[in-house]
């Protein structure tokens, strides 16, 4: 048995992208982005009238800063992981881009 398995090797690992740096946090800020609508919703239920914590304009401003803190800390935290989901594709699509054919070799372009 181990006969068989010593005859595979693993695959070569794929270089990462120059840019990756740029792409984790591009990642990052588009989980933040949901995660802000995602607060902005949940606060939206809460009660902000007169009697419970005094309502008006400057609550509806606060408590939109407040959810953008929020989503922007849970995000850099770890977030929920969308950030390393998007990740992985946000590489696949720039490999993709590189090995296609540019458009100048392309109809009335060449």
């Amino acid at each position: 048995m181990s006969n068989l398995i010593s005859g595979f090797t693993r695959p070569p690992e794929k270089p990462l992208p120059a840019n990756i740096d740029s792409l984790k946090a591009q990642a990052k800020e588009l989980e933040g982005v949901f995660l802000n609508t995602l607060l902005k919703e949940m606060f939206s239920g809460i009660k902000t009238d007169q009697e419970s914590f005094g309502g008006g304009f400057a609550e509806e401003t606060w408590r939109g800063i407040q959810s953008e803190q929020l989503s922007n800390q849970i995000a850099e935290n770890g977030g929920l992981g969308i950030a390393d989901s998007l990740l992985s594709d946000l590489i696949a699509m720039q490999e993709a881009s590189q090995k296609s054919v540019p458009a100048s070799s392309i109809g009335a372009y060449r």
